[in-house]
């Protein structure tokens, strides 16, 4: 009943009273909507810090201050000096202290001008956020009600955050933040009670007393707060002559800047904003350390640009990003590397390798061709200019010879290749395979030092993943890293099917890559029980542009790119010379890792022919059982053993036409193709060639040849010596039979004979010639060739 005679009431002053209550009205939505949404809009500076909160390094605001983004914790000790020295009665008032107010009019009458502003730290705040209009009775009534708004709006903490991030501490520092990094070169949070009541007096007066300007006046009005302090027991006397005894900075220390390249890519995607990184700060340091003494080294042959990253294979986490060498701004010291397209160089080469034990086009240790190859006028060549003949597949990998890789890619396809790169979404890799063409995995593409991380990353990952989730696969397992540690990478859902390689694949491929010898001092490393279990790869780009490093464990990959942003290239300028010793001392310092687990469900156990690393069959001499990838059951069996016909001495092939049944002994033979062959012993003593027909036997004798140089129809460019005589042509061929006799011509013309080494110089002028040899069985080869200047 009294409710509604109370709404009678307020219904009739409401007629009686039409004008006051609509200006009320008026008034009250005025004072609700009275305070901007956003207090403050001024740009700030993009502050990162480590995946423990340190600073890593902060970019000045666009209008040129250091003003670090809103931060809504204010540490207790600034808060205790702040209100201590400001606002005593923060907690209690409204917004506004009546009492200072009446105080601060009578004593500004009383001098004539204004001496004392009688302002709340919520006034304060409604000041910075309407940048320091002019302090005349006025605006200070405009700031008491906007203040009482605040009040309504904002919590106290709220209000002390908005004052800390906003005040200003002298010169272009703006906000505790800034100012405890730039004053003090620490965390606000790790002020000391001297430093915090210092930060707290600064705002008072910022331009007239600040670090460098007017110490004493500082010192004194710090000393005055902590005495007050210290009265008001907040302190304890050991405490107050401690920091009593503290300095006061001269001089604003810079800020750190220990990632400078993730600071720009941060800038980048956001801007003005406060970021939290995966980087290890420890790592970090360190990496720029080992960066740092190598670029001292790598600088005396002009080799001006490192760039480093280090992942977390699990979490697929950021822990180290080094941009560039602290070299100088004509050498490009500000470009970021870790992102740029570059010459690959033989980087590529482990997914050729994973691709084929993935397709079952290859075993590890599968004998593959080692010779003097021509595709056409495209010659590849090793890094030494040396052949083997014949070499295992894995260690081919390892040794990162160029011809068995570039004959693997013939055989294996092109577009292939190409197919399983475009899935591991390497970006810089955008024209069609046959652009790049058989250099594909030589270097004939670009990449950059991020996706090749990721990749190797997501080898590594797989296989962890694999053997840890009951054989099963992740779908989004070449996801890309972060930096971010607000951001958990997700794998997606779990898989029976694989996702681009089978793990036992990429786990045999990991196994060759630990094989790889490392530099210098290490050769002999896996004798050493203390030496970490790493498999990496290293890649030079033609001409000695590029040099790359790259490895995993369990754990970690480190991967390293050195060269010249210019493209310039340099002598010594190799992956194993120069890349390969920073990822070790990289990892050095990262924790040791258990190698991989093997994947058993993706292997089978099967006989494997010791000699060729075929696929055993019944006349392989020595068998052996080896752990293969699934498809690895698809491969050929080895072609390499046939049955011969031998005396007792083994020394001669015979047949019934010269020797009895009884005495012919049927023996398994290991024999390569006459030009694998002609280069395979010369590196395996051991090497039996197959023995020839006796004599006395009839039928006939199997021989063959082969053309070494050249190889295929292909153009010759034939230099000239300093006294301007034209060098001779040598042309190069392989017989199987040690006793033949070569008969040389040239365009049917006949140039002459050779035994045992059958080497021909042929003295040439410009044009076409088609070069004929005959051994004295009558076999005959043909080679087409151009000779020009």
């Amino acid at each position: 009943m009294k409710i509604k005679l109370e709404t009678l009431k307020i219904k009739n002053y409401i007629k009686r009273h039409k004008k006051k209550t609509i200006l009320l009205v008026i008034l009250l939505i005025f004072y609700a909507f009275c305070l901007p949404k956003e207090l403050f809009t001024k740009p700030t500076s993009t502050v990162i810090t480590s995946n423990k909160g340190e600073l890593l390094g902060a970019l000045i605001a666009k209008d040129g201050q250091w003003r670090f983004p809103h931060n809504d914790a204010v540490p207790q000790k600034f808060k205790t000096c702040l209100i201590q020295f400001e606002d005593e009665y923060f907690y209690k008032h409204p917004g506004f202290n009546p009492v200072s107010i009446f105080n601060a009019i009578k004593q500004n009458i009383q001098a004539g001008k204004v001496v004392r502003g009688g302002s709340t730290i919520t006034q304060q705040v409604i000041r910075l956020s309407r940048n320091d209009r002019p302090r005349t009775y006025f605006e200070k009534l405009k700031e008491l009600i906007l203040a009482s708004r605040l009040e309504f709006r904002a919590s106290k903490e709220e209000i002390l955050a908005y004052w800390s991030s906003n005040a200003p501490f002298g010169g272009n520092v703006v906000g505790l933040d800034a100012a405890s990094w730039r004053f003090f070169n620490r965390k606000a949070s790790d002020l000391s009670w001297a430093e915090a009541a210092t930060l707290a007096v600064l705002p008072n007066a910022p331009k007239l007393i600040y670090p460098g300007k007017n110490q004493q006046k500082l010192v004194a009005k710090r000393n005055r707060l902590l005495k007050k302090l210290l009265v008001k027991k907040v302190i304890d006397s050991l405490t107050y002559d401690l920091a009593i005894l503290e300095e006061i900075p001269q001089k604003p220390y810079k800020l750190p800047q220990i990632a400078p390249h993730l600071l720009q890519k941060v800038n980048k995607e956001k801007k003005g904003q406060f970021v939290k990184t995966t980087i290890d700060k420890n790592l970090q340091n360190q990496t720029n350390l080992i960066v740092k003494n190598h670029y001292n080294q790598l600088s005396k042959n002009g080799i001006h640009n490192i760039a480093v990253l280090v992942l977390n294979v699990k979490t697929r986490q950021v822990l180290s990003y080094v941009g560039n060498a602290p070299t100088s701004i004509k050498n490009q010291k500000d470009v970021d590397i870790i992102d740029k397209p570059r010459s690959t160089g033989s980087i590529l080469k482990p997914f050729l390798y994973t691709a084929m034990l993935d397709q079952g086009e290859l075993l590890p240790n599968s004998l593959v061709a080692d010779v003097p190859t021509n595709f056409g006028s495209y010659q590849p060549e090793n890094f030494d200019k040396k052949y083997a003949g014949a070499i295992s597949a894995k260690l081919a990998l390892s040794k990162s010879l160029n011809v068995p890789t570039v004959r693997m890619l013939q055989s294996f396809g092109l577009e292939k290749f190409h197919h399983y790169l475009q899935q591991l979404k390497l970006k810089d890799i955008k024209k069609s395979a046959n652009y790049y063409g058989l250099t594909l995995a030589l270097g004939g593409a670009e990449s950059n030092l991020w996706d090749l991380c990721k990749s190797y990353a997501s080898l590594a990952s797989t296989v962890n993943h694999y053997t840890e989730n009951s054989s099963r696969y992740f779908k989004s397992e070449f996801v890309a890293p972060t930096f971010y540690a607000d951001k958990k990478i997700d794998f997606g859902e779990k898989s029976s099917e694989k996702i681009i390689f089978d793990a036992a694949s990429i786990y045999l491929t990991l196994e060759s890559l630990r094989d790889v010898n490392r530099p210098n001092t290490e050769q002999n490393w896996q004798f050493f029980d203390s030496s970490k279990q790493i498999a990496w790869k290293t890649g030079t780009s033609f001409g000695f542009r590029d040099a790359w490093a790259i490895g995993t464990t369990k754990d970690y990959v480190v991967g390293v790119w050195v060269g010249n942003a210019d493209g310039e290239g340099r002598p010594g300028l190799v992956g194993v010379q120069t890349a390969a010793p920073i990822l070790f001392d990289v990892f050095d310092k990262l924790p040791n890792s258990e190698w991989f687990d093997k994947p058993f469900d993706e292997m089978t156990e099967i006989e494997i022919c010791a000699k060729s690393g075929y696929r055993a069959t019944t006349i392989c001499e020595v068998k052996k059982m080896e752990f293969v990838q699934n498809s690895g059951l698809k491969t050929a069996p080895c072609p390499f053993h046939i049955l011969v016909n031998v005396d007792a001495s083994e020394n001669y092939q015979v047949n019934t036409s010269c020797e009895s049944m009884d005495k012919i002994k049927q023996q398994s033979w290991f024999v390569l193709p006459p030009l694998m062959e002609y280069y395979y012993k010369n590196k395996n003593p051991f090497y039996k060639s197959l023995p020839k027909f006796r004599n006395d036997c009839l039928g006939e004798v199997q021989n063959a040849m082969k053309f070494i140089y050249p190889t295929e129809i292909s153009a010759v460019f034939l230099p000239k010596d300093f006294d301007g005589k034209q060098n001779e042509l040598i042309v190069k061929v392989a017989h199987s039979n040690a006793d033949a006799t070569l008969f040389w011509y040239t365009n049917h013309q006949f140039l002459g004979t050779t035994k045992e080494v059958h080497h021909f110089a042929i003295n040439s002028k410009i044009g076409n010639y088609n070069i004929s040899v005959t051994d004295n069985f009558g076999n005959e080869i043909h080679q087409k060739i151009i000779i020009k200047e």
